[in-house]
């Protein structure tokens, strides 16, 4: 399924509306549900946005819906960009499975240790 970023940044009404419940957009995104869309991780950047949200879409029309209703219920100004790994842009990565979707779950301890050393 095709990964998106979506890219926050408060408006004033936004802005009024965290200050009065902070937790804000948790419970918004808890309480969404768009067919076709699946919200994989959010997060509080510092920056030019305010927050950024890992989505899964089947498409941009679900992405969009999920987008739109994020903004209504949070006051927050929102923009998306599709994400396409890097390892499609070279086509001697492209088989590489470092590079797939399945990087994105959690590492396992042998994972993170690297390949294996070679033996005389």
């Amino acid at each position: 399924m095709p990964l998106y970023f979506l890219l926050g940044t408060l408006s004033s009404m936004g802005q009024k509306l965290i200050h009065e419940n902070h937790d804000l957009v948790v419970e918004s995104t808890r309480n969404i549900s768009v067919e076709g869309a699946e919200i994989l991780g959010q997060y509080a950047v510092l920056g030019r946005y305010d927050y950024l949200m890992m989505v899964e879409a089947y498409d941009n029309d679900a992405v969009a819906r999920l987008s739109l209703e994020m903004g209504v219920r949070t006051g927050l100004h929102m923009e998306t960009l599709p994400a396409i790994a890097i390892g499609f842009l070279s086509e001697g990565l492209a088989n590489d499975p470092s590079w797939s979707l399945r990087s994105l779950e959690n590492p396992t301890p042998s994972s993170l240790e690297g390949p294996p050393e070679e033996q005389d």
